[in-house]
């Protein structure tokens, strides 16, 4: 019989930070969707109204590949196979980001913000990487790890979805924001004008957030 037998090995990490334009300012830490990369990441958050008051850190998939379309070298946070074991090795890879950003630039603020594959990433993030202060998801589900984790606690949610987005549906929505309920986490839902891309109705949304979070006592 077949055994299938996992081995850890070390792995390069790679992210990118683009330092706020004060000392002690917050962080705003994101993840990509598939067959993104960091600089496609940055480039949006970048784009977020009040960008310069936040250490931007755009956060790279480990796992990259070659786009089928373009040739460019781009990312997948995991795949179904071995998914379990894919998921603990990207929590740990979080938290040492983390590490390394308080170690460098201090005890600010925290908000970890992700779009399409890289939501799941923010969820998990927001749920084992913390303590943080906030949490962005754009076009992506709650992922069913996150939602059974016991005692969960969440810190202020806001969810986007776009009413043309055909990859994250209204019901898919829908679904988020029931499970979420039921969890005692009531995120605000923010639903806007475009597609599965950071469109300006979400960027003014998330602004509004942002700085909530970055002013409260």
């Amino acid at each position: 019989m077949t055994e299938t037998r996992l081995l850890a090995t070390a792995t390069t990490g790679r992210y990118l930070v683009e330092p706020a334009r004060h000392p002690g300012a917050p962080f705003l830490v994101g993840f990509h969707g598939y067959a993104q990369r960091a600089e496609h990441l940055l480039e949006d958050l970048l784009r977020l109204p009040g960008a310069g008051d936040w250490n931007l850190v755009a956060v790279q998939a480990l796992h990259p590949f070659y786009s089928p379309k373009t040739r460019e070298v781009v990312s997948s946070w995991m795949t179904s196979l071995d998914r379990d074991r894919a998921i603990e090795d990207n929590v740990a890879y979080v938290r040492r980001v983390v590490a390394e950003l308080r170690a460098e630039r201090g005890h600010g603020r925290l908000v970890f913000a992700g779009f399409s594959q890289g939501a799941a990433m923010a969820w998990r993030a927001a749920a084992r990487c913390g303590p943080c202060q906030g949490l962005l998801v754009l076009g992506g589900d709650l992922p069913r790890d996150v939602a059974r984790t016991p005692g969960l606690a969440l810190p202020p949610v806001l969810l986007g979805r776009g009413e043309q987005d055909t990859f994250y549906t209204a019901p898919n929505l829908d679904g988020d924001l029931a499970a979420l309920e039921a969890l005692g986490c009531r995120p605000e839902a923010v639903r806007f004008e475009g597609g599965h891309a950071w469109a300006p109705g979400f960027l003014a949304a998330a602004g509004r957030f942002l700085e909530r979070v970055r002013v409260e006592p």
